[in-house]
């Protein structure tokens, strides 16, 4: 098969495309012939040799990729044989997913509704579930004015689309024209470039009181979006930008808003995140959420890190093997 190895930390370009042998599943675990598999922000930090919080940079060499979709095509000892042929979604896999092959335990496979595709699939396993996460956290009312952050991205997308579908009034935060058109084109009623100067003086004037900010961003953009709040809701879940915004507790006082550390809730959640996954995969299966989606050969995963490091991509990025 195969699959790509990373045998230095560095740059994009130390992702090397390989053949390997095929990974053998063990007892209670498949194989997977992979269609499509989830590239993450944070392991082009873990490819550059960066730990993340508690997390150490992997030992190397290593291959990336946790969640993938695709055919059962080989089970170990104690899996039944009505898996094989199965479509199905796992974010457990042991054995690297970028790759053409890869195995996961059984017990952690969900089979795909019938109809939704693979890099949609894998699309709502993680993003999707994230973002009714989210909504969980700050539920949207069709009384609200709401203004997502990096809106042309994954998560962004889909919290575009809920808040229109309840009839909310939706402002579109992203960088770049053919990002805001994006975001338009899922319904925003604006979107503003926030790499243009009085990005927020635009949202006032059109939009009227924000009451609730979804920030994916952080840093001094995630403060100008905090600042258009005057009581209201501030969800933070992301540093696209590369630093974390929380607000002082004497800001929120100032201001009357009540800040929420997203992804403090989604890892303490009760129940964890299960639930979220299969409700996501059946949003995206009966059409009420569509997930961004932008897809790059496996063969080529160094671009993909690439356009995910330049912010040159928009919704979900996949490998497909």
């Amino acid at each position: 098969m195969h699959a790509i190895k990373l045998y230095s930390y560095g740059p994009a370009e130390n992702l090397r495309y390989e053949s390997v042998p095929d990974p053998m599943p063990g007892p209670g675990e498949v194989r997977i012939a992979v269609h499509a598999v989830g590239v993450h922000f944070i392991e082009t930090l873990f490819r550059r040799g960066i730990p993340i919080g508690p997390h150490p940079a992997p030992d190397l060499p290593t291959t990336f990729g946790h969640e993938v979709a695709g055919v059962v095509e080989s089970v170990g000892e104690g899996v039944g044989p009505g898996l094989l042929g199965a479509r199905v979604v796992s974010g457990e896999v042991t054995s690297g997913g970028y790759a053409s092959l890869a195995v996961a335990p059984a017990a952690g496979l969900t089979v795909l509704p019938d109809g939704l595709e693979y890099g949609a699939a894998v699309a709502m396993l993680s993003t999707g579930a994230t973002t009714l996460g989210l909504l969980e956290v700050a539920p949207v009312t069709a009384s609200d004015v709401v203004l997502v952050m990096a809106a042309a991205g994954g998560i962004g997308t889909l919290l575009v689309q809920h808040a229109r579908r309840v009839g909310a009034r939706v402002v579109g935060a992203v960088g770049g024209a053919a990002k805001a058109a994006r975001v338009r084109s899922l319904g925003a009623d604006l979107a503003v470039d926030y790499r243009t100067p009085g990005w927020t003086d635009v949202v006032r004037e059109s939009a009227g009181d924000v009451t609730i900010v979804f920030d994916g961003v952080g840093g001094e953009l995630g403060r100008a979006a905090f600042e258009l709040l005057d009581g209201g809701r501030q969800v933070v879940f992301g540093q696209a930008s590369g630093e974390w915004f929380h607000p002082e507790e004497a800001e929120l006082k100032a201001r009357g808003v009540t800040s929420y550390d997203a992804l403090a809730y989604l890892l303490g959640r009760q129940g964890g995140m299960d639930d979220l996954q299969e409700r996501a995969l059946e949003a995206a299966a009966n059409g009420e959420l569509t997930p961004a989606v932008q897809s790059f050969p496996l063969a080529q995963a160094a671009a993909a890190h690439a356009a995910l490091e330049s912010r040159d991509t928009m919704g979900k990025v996949i490998l497909t093997p």
